[in-house]
């Protein structure tokens, strides 16, 4: 029986096994951002799965034992017996929630590195990533930090903006890796990459997003009867799908790139363009007979002084 594929392989010739491997050298569609993610994870599934399942481990770990030590569980048995015991219960919450992104934003980085290094150098090594993505760590915090508290405040204002700015800082992680921007400049740099394509990065985002939530939705439901070890075995469950948004994202970075790269003139572009003005001035270089610009001082080819009279 032939098998079903999520996402058909190309019938381009030139769009080979390889060439999806190696970075883009024109502007992905949605399929093909989707496609080469699928196709790098499945080449490289060990490397990208540790990072998130040792980081799905220890936040599991941290929640059972916290849940071991007496923290509340559940929000409505404890708001009714004392007020304290809801506060418990927040207080676990917000706990947990620090250290599982801490963990996840190592992994993140640690995978966007990796992915990168595959795309541009053909082949990468886990542990150089890992350390790589943490001495990247501060910027990875603060730009997570900032782009939270700015998300935040548009989701109270409206439900619009804050997912527009979600959309806006989707490409920070990959900014801050690749690019090597602090925190607070690879927001503006993730805003001016993904304002070249907004349909395509929310739709690559909400695809990935939705097999992420459903997974990680099963793996919390089939997991509830194992009690404490429950939040161990839905992290992990959970970690197999999580390597596909920083890979997808660091494919959507990419793809930007040779975007923006099109929209920006080269520099023999700007050469060009002055030498036909220069031409049409009729204005030549004494020294080595080329047009140049009125305006200039010396020649923009040779660096002969210009003398004009």
């Amino acid at each position: 029986m032939r098998s079903l594929e999520l996402f058909p392989q190309s019938t381009n010739p030139i769009d080979s096994a390889d060439d999806l491997l190696r970075k883009p050298v024109q502007e992905l569609s949605f399929d093909e951002i989707l496609r080469r993610s699928f196709h790098l994870y499945q080449a490289r599934f060990v490397d990208f799965l540790l990072p998130f399942l040792v980081a799905g481990l220890a936040s599991g770990t941290f929640s059972a034992v916290m849940s071991f030590v007496g923290f509340p569980t559940d929000p409505i048995p404890s708001l009714r017996l004392d007020f304290s015991g809801f506060l418990g219960y927040l207080a676990r919450v917000i706990l947990l929630a620090i250290v599982s992104w801490g963990f996840s934003t190592v992994a993140s980085g640690t995978v966007v590195k990796c992915s990168s290094d595959i795309l541009e150098k053909g082949d990468a090594r886990l542990g150089e990533s890992f350390n790589f993505a943490l001495s990247r760590l501060l910027s990875l915090l603060g730009s997570g930090i900032a782009a939270f508290i700015l998300l935040m405040a548009g989701l109270i204002c409206l439900v619009v903006p804050g997912i527009i700015l979600a959309i806006m800082f989707s490409l920070v992680v990959p900014v801050v890796i690749i690019e090597g921007t602090g925190a607070l400049e690879s927001l503006g740099r993730s805003g001016r990459l993904v304002s070249k394509r907004w349909g395509r990065t929310f739709a690559v985002l909400i695809i990935v997003v939705i097999i992420q939530g459903i997974v990680s939705g099963i793996a919390t439901t089939i997991s509830r009867p194992f009690g404490f070890a429950g939040s161990i075995i839905a992290n992990v469950a959970s970690a197999f799908v999580l390597p596909l948004l920083p890979i997808a994202t660091t494919f959507l970075y990419y793809s930007m790139i040779v975007k923006e790269s099109r929209l920006v003139p080269s520099k023999v572009e700007l050469i060009e363009k002055t030498e036909e003005h220069a031409a049409s001035t009729n204005i030549y270089c004494p020294q080595c007979g080329r047009p140049i610009s009125s305006d200039v001082n010396f020649c923009q080819h040779c660096g002969a002084k210009i003398e004009l009279r």
